[in-house]
């Protein structure tokens, strides 16, 4: 009785602009987050905040120090710890009642499928998190195949003008590289919609660093507020269409 009477007095300032159906239904409802970096782990955070009951963490990565200018799990006390150990931590010290599924693996266009068969059904919402193009790809062709709610986050890297920063279906984009690309490949792959959030800022000009190799991507720098603020915009895209406040608009 204690336990749900402290959720509830945490949730009782989101039940005042979201109704007490809304907040239920977002803790009944379980959200997949692939990826725990910056916008990942931020956007988890804020839908623990938020109420979320139920969580699929997926990421086979550790805490490293160059993290700690963007990741909400990123600490000196967190160094060399699996992101999704310390992620499922974090939840517990919001919302104890909240159920989480931790999975340490890499998330690959070739095990995309497999991944999704086994927990799509199992969820509400999907949120990428990931870098990688050929996974993002993988992940919309398929929640557009097979009706999957899902919501991708765009590039981060050289952006500076959080206000830039919009919702919006991946052929209405403009000005971000990572959205050319899959716009492109999209197409070819006969992906009808996919829900992104992008910036239209022009990326920062950044000279890559001498002797670097294409691997190192020494020319792509993050501020400390974009990825936070990405993840924050997502949270509150997944959080309104659970709710069903999108609906009322």
């Amino acid at each position: 009785m204690g336990e749900v009477a402290c959720m509830s007095e945490a949730t009782s300032k989101l039940e005042l602009i979201m109704g007490a159906e809304g907040v239920a239904r977002v803790a009944s409802s379980c959200v997949m987050v692939l990826g725990l970096g910056g916008v990942g782990s931020n956007c988890t955070e804020a839908l623990a905040r938020g109420g979320v009951g139920s969580f699929v963490l997926v990421d086979h990565d550790i805490v490293q120090e160059s993290n700690i200018n963007r990741q909400a799990i990123a600490f000196m006390s967190t160094l060399g710890r699996k992101k999704t150990d310390v992620m499922a931590a974090m939840i517990a010290d919001i919302n104890p009642n909240a159920q989480v599924i931790t999975l340490d693996e890499f998330v690959l266009q070739e095990n995309v499928a497999a991944l999704m068969d086994a927990w799509a059904p199992r969820v509400d919402y999907v949120v990428d998190a990931i870098d990688t193009i050929s996974t993002k790809l993988a992940l919309a062709e398929y929640a557009d195949a097979h009706d999957v709610p899902l919501i991708s986050s765009m590039g981060a890297a050289n952006k500076l003008y959080p206000e830039c920063f919009h919702v919006s279906d991946i052929y209405q984009t403009k000005n971000c590289p990572l959205c050319r690309i899959m716009r492109k490949e999209g197409r070819k792959r006969g992906i009808r919609k996919l829900k992104v959030l992008y910036s239209c800022e022009e990326p920062v000009a950044v000279e890559v660093r001498e002797g670097a190799t294409r691997r190192e991507r020494s020319n792509l720098g993050t501020a400390s507020y974009v990825p936070p603020i990405m993840g924050q915009m997502i949270a509150g895209e997944v959080l309104r269409e659970l709710a069903h406040l999108e609906q009322e608009r």
